[in-house]
């Protein structure tokens, strides 16, 4: 499972290292998807498992790689993944009939997408790697990681263990794939592969604009910069409390961290006074333009430096005394965008912290917020007003607005009732394709058998177990097109236009689903000599087909026939192909063979 090559048989480069891999997650594509419901299952389980009891070896590794965040949150993390999402997607059913809507008379049925390009971070790599491999797997997806270049060693062992756990379970050889020799051209290849059917992107603005220019289907989520707005009617303990934790878990590296504080300026001095108690640190201008400095580059984005570091740290390296229980610095801002470079997403414990003069007012702040690095995203509330809460509701726009809790942990589902999962989509407002939280629901196609619920008569052709089924009603057919009758019309078209009666070759074809049929007749008039009908004349008395799928124009090209259409007949793109390469239909409304 994963990667088979010796050291000695790499691919010579990242490009074709992500070509070789995507083949071969396709070759056990099939394979894979071929797997029961309960072959599935036994999988998921057996990666999920495996990851819990790695949870604590994992986060220690992906701490000493990548030198961000905090091991015991990286924990919880991994736990949130291996536990939490995997009790959410244990009971979906992903394999065959998923669904029946009995009035509807419709039927759903599962397909995996293909094989998926996942693009793991930096900030969160072995969760990411967790949650993305279990949803893969769920949904019958085999799948290639490209894990970001600081990264690679944590991703290539978390990877390890859930392959070796997948394929002890019975998941084909080359289901779960990694990149290990990395870099923005290989991972560029990788999603442009021809063998890869969707891409599932976290990182980035760049990167996720590369997933949706790669020509697939791409989830891609970008920054959060997400505003915890607190209004007057707060608990205002439990709002700081709150903010604190999500902007301090583990050092604020999910994107769906608290950014900003936005306040009401009747409770400011009350709000800041807590802040101060819990932990949170206010710098006076130049302290808060020397970390500015520090902290944001000329290009607007966080310095790698600081991202996921304490906020003691932080303060240390920019040279700002703060006392030792210090857990996040706080800069009063009066404005969003270039002018302030630390209103943006900023992946470690700062705040940025505005005051309002009521909600409205707090209201326009948040979606500045939300406009400078975060649409589409997420953001927090603290208020006991129901009223005002709706109102945030309906107008912010931010697809997660959690009330009353971290932000950080709400938008992924760990405190609320969203679904769990590690990438939130932001939909059109933030440039993706949804606004859900991205589950095995997204890595599958849903084909649908829809039964015909429009007739009045029961059908012949239903029986009852059907009926009692469906709970509708089954009505009878349209009358078949008599073929003698069809014989006789052209017997009289011929003899109209002087050529000899006779001889004409009528099939009448039926195809038919579990509880309706559709009859059709084909038909084919030539005379004794061969000759066609003289396209250009009139065949209004001519009946053509309703319906020709491709196995109506095989049998015609088997017995020499043509088959009568005109604009009201129904062709499928198959048949159309085949018949038209081999001249078998006549077109009665365009008076021409095509």
């Amino acid at each position: 499972m994963g990667n088979t090559l010796s050291s000695t048989e790499q691919p010579n480069g990242p490009v074709k290292e992500a070509t070789e891999l995507a083949v071969r997650a396709a070759t056990a594509q099939p394979t894979l998807a071929a797997l029961s419901q309960l072959d599935i299952d036994r999988i998921v389980e057996s990666m999920a498992a495996t990851a819990k009891r790695h949870a604590d070896e994992l986060a220690t590794a992906a701490v000493d790689e990548t030198q961000y965040g905090i091991q015991a949150d990286k924990v919880r993390k991994n736990l949130f993944a291996a536990e939490t999402i995997y009790e959410f997607i244990r009971p979906m059913k992903t394999v065959g009939v998923v669904r029946r809507h009995e009035a509807k008379r419709v039927v759903e049925i599962a397909e995996p997408f293909g094989v998926v390009a996942a693009i793991i971070p930096s900030t969160n790599p072995t969760s990411t790697t967790i949650y993305k491999l279990l949803i893969a797997m769920k949904a019958r997806c085999a799948i290639v990681l490209s894990p970001h270049p600081s990264a690679v060693r944590c991703i290539t062992k978390t990877a390890e263990l859930l392959a070796s756990a997948a394929r002890k379970a019975g998941a084909p050889d080359g289901a779960i794939n990694w990149m290990t020799d990395v870099s923005l051209e290989g991972t560029q290849a990788l999603m442009s592969s021809r063998e890869v059917s969707v891409i599932l992107a976290t990182g980035g603005m760049g990167l996720v604009r590369a997933a949706y220019s790669a020509g697939k289907p791409a989830y891609g989520v970008g920054p959060g910069n997400a505003p915890a707005y607190i209004e007057r009617s707060a608990d205002i303990p439990n709002a700081v409390q709150d903010i604190l934790e999500g902007k301090t878990f583990d050092n604020g590296l999910l994107c769906s961290s608290e950014n900003s504080v936005v306040v009401d300026a009747e409770i400011a001095g009350t709000v800041k006074n807590e802040f101060m108690t819990q932990g949170g640190q206010f710098l006076n201008d130049e302290e808060s333009d020397r970390l500015a400095s520090a902290l944001i580059t000329k290009q607007r984005l966080p310095n790698s430096e600081f991202v996921g570091r304490s906020a003691i740290e932080i303060a240390n390296r920019v040279g700002i005394d703060v006392p030792t229980d210090t857990r996040a610095l706080i800069v009063s801002l009066d404005g969003v965008g270039r002018d302030y470079p630390l209103s943006i997403e900023k992946l470690c414990p700062v705040l940025s912290f505005y005051e309002v003069s009521d909600w409205q007012e707090g209201c326009e702040r948040c979606q500045q917020i939300l406009r400078y690095g975060g649409m589409g995203h997420t953001m927090s509330i603290h208020s006991r007003d129901e009223d005002i809460i709706l109102e945030f509701g309906l107008k912010k726009p931010a697809f997660r607005i959690v009330v009353n809790t971290p932000t950080t942990l709400g938008s992924i589902g760990m405190t609320t009732g969203l679904d769990p999962s590690m990438t939130l989509g932001c939909g059109g407002y933030g440039g993706n394709i949804t606004s859900d939280n991205i589950s095995p629901r997204h890595l599958l196609n849903i084909k649908r058998l829809a039964y015909d619920t429009r007739p009045t008569r029961k059908s012949e052709h239903t029986t009852e177990t059907e009926t009692s089924r469906l709970s509708v009603t089954p009505q009878a057919m349209p009358p078949k097109l008599d073929p003698q009758l069809i014989a006789e019309r052209i017997d009289s078209f011929l003899a109209s236009r002087g050529l000899h009666v006779g001889n004409h070759k009528i099939q009448e074809t039926t195809t038919s689903d579990d509880l309706s049929g559709t009859a059709t007749a084909t038909t084919t008039p030539t005379s004794e000599s061969g000759r066609r009908p003289n396209q250009e004349e009139n065949t209004e008395d001519v009946v053509a087909v309703e319906f020709v799928a491709e196995d109506d124009v095989r049998r015609a090209l088997q017995q020499s026939r043509q088959i009568l259409i005109d604009e009201k007949t129904i062709v499928t793109p198959a048949a159309r192909d085949l018949a038209v390469d081999h001249g078998v239909f006549v077109d009665l409304s365009a008076g021409r063979t095509r």
